[in-house]
């Protein structure tokens, strides 16, 4: 048995780095935002479609991929998840060689079909080589607090990669694009040699189609599910377009960097001497670049002439560490949910949160965006790249807090949408893989809200969501089909 357990070592921490991955890569999509916004010159509600191709996918593969794991078993559907992942990234790489929008929304959905097959196959495969019982649990605990790790990480390191959000473009984040490649190719190949136990999976005895159909007869589950389309857009809609509300500039960034982009055209000496200046001090640490782009020229063009939304021109690795202090307390959120779980009912968890939720968005939509706060975060300066506390609008820290909120909300959102589903359990998990889609779908809205109105008039949309999980906490989430045989 400990020969056993000693063979499943390296394929345990595979499976781990994969729950990591899934993380990094879907939370790699919102913060992109910035960068297809600047460089292709687009609105926020088109910045964010790279994020909705990702979750698209979703709708697209979530019942296929049920499918697919009940043909081929577990492993092969991992082996056909990390290659897809690899090629999905790949193209996005490949999309900053061909400077094409298209291109790398292609890859994202790409690499969401990737995403969706690992959500099914990760959690499983991680229980069987843990032993199962307690043991298999504590992997997936161990799984799930990396993949909260990573979804920290990720918005920092974007940010850091990014520096001036107006000069952002897609080569900027090719580090990111390499770890998630090379972490796809060592996965895909150690558990190609590796030989694992195959998850039992018991075969429906009635046709999927039909299972579904029973599941969609309970009014619980149905409004639990439009509960878990509203909570993944709450989850990524809050944190996304936060991080465009603080790096897009000011009216008075962009007529600034206006005026200099148009001197340094006009001015061939003075455009000559910037230029070597620029060269000479590419490699020293926290110097900024003099030359303006012509991507941050016309993106503060939109801005003057009224087709962008201006935001407050906060640095990218500021706003990347804002974001990555959201999903940092979405880590503690859920360890302390394991805490009192088992005292505290889901009902009332997510009765409490969703509240809460609309106390602290409606205060970051109120609150005037002179009223600062100290938050750690990243910043460049003259001494190079450093972290500490940084003066930032306090509302982003009532945003950041919403992290707490969203924590403990899809395991309570599930637990009171399956109960007393019996046999309809397994394809009511298919139709939740589904409505995973609402992480793509709502904060496009959102962004969309942002350039019609503003960014703060936009989180109206996310307060409206709370409302709803509050009102499926206190009164959706009760089972009035009772009388439905469920053996």
């Amino acid at each position: 048995m400990q020969e056993s357990k000693k063979n499943y070592v390296v394929p345990i921490f595979m499976m781990i780095l994969l729950f990591g991955m899934i993380s990094f890569v879907t939370n790699l999509a919102a913060p992109m935002g910035i960068v297809l916004k600047n460089q292709f010159n687009v609105s926020n509600s088109l910045g964010m479609l790279g994020n909705l191709a990702n979750f698209i996918a979703y709708a697209v593969m979530g019942i296929p991929g049920g499918i697919l794991l009940q043909k081929v078993g577990y492993k092969k559907t991992a082996l056909i998840a990390v290659a897809v992942g690899f090629v999905g990234v790949g193209i996005q790489y490949l999309s900053g060689h061909a400077e094409s929008f298209a291109v790398y929304l292609l890859g994202a959905f790409i690499a969401g079909f990737s995403m969706c097959l690992l959500n099914i196959v990760v959690n499983p495969m991680l229980n069987k080589l843990g032993g199962e019982g307690n043991k298999g649990n504590q992997l997936i605990q161990v799984g799930g607090s990396f993949n909260s790790v990573m979804a920290t990480f990720t918005p920092v390191f974007v940010g850091i990669l990014i520096g001036e959000a107006t000069k952002a473009s897609i080569p900027d984040v090719y580090p990111i694009l390499y770890i998630a490649m090379a972490v796809f190719a060592l996965v895909f190949f150690i558990l190609r040699l590796t030989r694992i136990p195959e998850p039992h999976a018991d075969q429906p005895k009635e046709a999927l189609g039909g299972l579904m159909s029973g599941a969609l007869k309970f009014r619980h589950f149905v409004l639990g599910a439009i509960g878990i389309f509203v909570y993944v857009g709450i989850e990524v809609g809050t944190p996304g377009i936060a991080n465009l509300y603080m790096t897009t500039p000011t009216e008075e960034q962009a007529e600034t960097i206006i005026a200099e982009y148009e001197k340094q055209q006009s001015d061939a000496a003075y455009l000559e001497e910037i230029t070597a200046l620029d060269v000479k001090n590419a490699s020293v640490d926290g110097y900024r670049m003099q030359v303006v782009s012509e991507i941050a020229y016309e993106s503060s063009n939109r801005i003057i002439d009224g087709r962008d939304t201006p935001g407050l021109g906060i640095g990218a690795g500021i706003a990347g560490g804002i974001v990555g202090f959201y999903w940092l307390l979405m880590l503690v959120g859920r360890l302390t949910g394991a805490a009192v779980g088992s005292t505290v009912s889901s009902r009332k968890m997510l009765g409490f949160t969703s509240f809460l939720g609309i106390v602290l968005i409606v205060l970051a939509i109120f609150w005037p965006e002179g009223t600062m706060i100290s938050m750690p975060a990243f910043q460049s300066g003259t001494a190079g790249l450093s972290f500490g506390l940084v003066p930032v609008p306090i509302k982003f820290l009532f945003i950041a807090l919403v992290g707490l909120c969203t924590s403990i909300m899809w395991g309570s959102i599930f637990n009171l949408a399956v109960e007393g589903l019996g046999k309809y359990l397994a394809a009511a998990s298919g139709i939740f893989m589904v409505l995973v889609a609402g992480g793509g779908i709502l904060p496009a809205i959102q962004g969309w809200l942002a350039d019609v109105a503003d960014y703060q008039a936009s989180y109206w949309l996310i307060v409206v969501c709370f409302g709803y999980l509050l009102f499926y906490a206190v009164i959706g989430s009760k089972n009035i089909n009772t009388d439905i045989p469920v053996e």
